[in-house]
């Protein structure tokens, strides 16, 4: 009798384990996706909870699990009970953040530019947009440093709710307006959620500004088409006549004296200045004493700047940080209300050097500063100035009597009402 044994050899033990390897590692990765999926569903699902816990809510949070913990561990009932309590308050209280809301919010500024003390209105509207009734909530509105809080009533399908509410303009400046937030919590606040609905607006309160017509800015009037001691090859103030040099235009060959003389001869010209005015308005904190004193300034910049701007002639508006748009009366405005005082190393010499630079051509340049600023501060800023440039400077002291003096060359305004801007402009052209 014959036996015979037989077994596997070693390539197929491994191709063996191969396959079942490859077949427990397809296993591990569908199911690995499969539980990654479910979980990203539900912390999509919780989301709206986890995001709203408030700082209260998350200390409650974790004093709960605490709790829980050693309650259990310890065997302590009373700590298990303010657990159980503490789980109910908080199951609760998900409830009133849990849902969508189908809101169509719309927010919207009867204006977007006011003089200061203006009234400033504005309407927020709410619709549902879902075929089922929405429960009461809350719309929150940044407006400026505050926020204001409108209660929106419960709304069927389709419903709407108008708020119509008023911005104070009380001061110049800038106010953000919105963005418009829901906010759904819970009565003792472990949960808050909000969502916004709206961009943010800006509202610009203009500085209140008073009419120079009539006044005008009598020094460019005046100014307009006067000859200056510089001499140009193409102007209307006739100088003198020189010879001809390669290049110079043949338009203004004299050819009487060419012929007289026999040699080409030009007409040489003194360069006329025209009327353009440079406000030099200092934002520097330490040259004022109050804030009424820096508004007043800026209203003071904001006429001479309008004035100039409504005569089509050129206008530049520097202060410490810069350059304000001068080629409109609506965005020099508008950059007069973001203007604010702040601290700067930068005094006024060297607002004074900036003006050198960049309007070399102003026919006249006023100062526009405070009370703090003194004469010999002035004094050394005027000197940085151009040779041949009429330089005033108003000094706004809010109550102070109309005034006028000299500092050097400068001719000084004191001004305590913007009333009296128009008074002081003619005294200052008829002197």
């Amino acid at each position: 009798m014959t036996s015979t044994s037989t077994s596997a050899s070693p390539a197929g033990r491994t191709a063996g384990r191969d396959t079942v390897g490859n077949t427990l590692g397809r296993w591990w990765v569908r199911a690995s996706r499969a539980v990654a999926a479910r979980w990203a569903t539900v912390v999509r699902a919780c989301a709206p909870v986890t995001q709203a816990f408030s700082t209260f809510g998350v200390a409650v949070l974790v004093v709960c699990v605490g709790a829980w913990v050693a309650g259990l561990v310890l065997g302590w009932l009373e700590v298990l009970v303010g657990a159980v309590v503490l789980t109910v308050a908080l199951l609760a209280a998900i409830g009133f953040v849990l849902g969508r809301l189908r809101y169509e919010v719309s927010l919207t500024l009867t204006q977007s530019r006011v003089t200061v003390g203006d009234p400033a209105v504005g309407r927020l509207d709410v619709r549902n947009s879902a075929s089922r009734p929405i429960l009461p909530s809350v719309m929150e509105l940044p407006v400026g440093r505050g926020t204001a809080a409108f209660p929106v009533p419960r709304l069927r399908g389709g419903g709407t709710h108008e708020e119509i509410f008023r911005i104070p303009t009380r001061r110049r400046g800038v106010i953000t307006v919105g963005p418009v937030k829901s906010v759904r919590a819970d009565p003792i606040g472990l949960l808050r959620r909000e969502v916004t609905w709206t961009d943010e607006q800006e509202l610009f309160v203009h500085p209140q500004v008073q009419n120079l017509a009539g006044a005008s800015t009598g020094y460019l009037r005046d100014l307009e088409g006067r000859a200056t001691r510089d001499i140009t090859d193409s102007d209307v103030s006739f100088h003198a006549l020189r010879e001809y040099v390669a290049g110079d235009d043949l338009r203004h060959i004299h050819w009487k004296t060419t012929a007289r003389t026999g040699t080409l001869m030009v007409r040489q010209f003194e360069e006329t200045r025209r009327s353009h005015l440079a406000v030099l308005l200092s934002t520097r904190a330490e040259d004022y004493a109050n804030d009424d004193e820096f508004e007043l300034a800026v209203s003071v910049c904001g006429s001479l700047g309008l004035q100039a701007i409504k005569e089509d002639r050129g206008v530049t508006v520097l202060v410490q940080s810069g350059s304000l748009r001068g080629d409109h009366h609506t965005r020099l405005l508008d950059d007069l209300s973001r203007v604010e005082l702040e601290p700067s190393r930068r005094a006024l010499v060297d607002l004074a050097r900036a003006a050198g630079n960049t309007a070399a051509d102003a026919s006249v340049i006023a100062f526009v500063l405070g009370s703090r600023v003194t004469p010999t501060e002035l004094r050394s800023a005027s000197a940085r100035l151009p040779v041949g440039v009429n330089v005033m400077a108003i000094q706004c002291v809010p109550g102070a009597n109309l005034a006028r003096h000299n500092i050097a060359e400068v001719g000084v305004l004191t001004l305590g009402r913007l009333g009296d801007l128009p008074i002081a402009l003619k005294k200052m052209s008829e002197s």
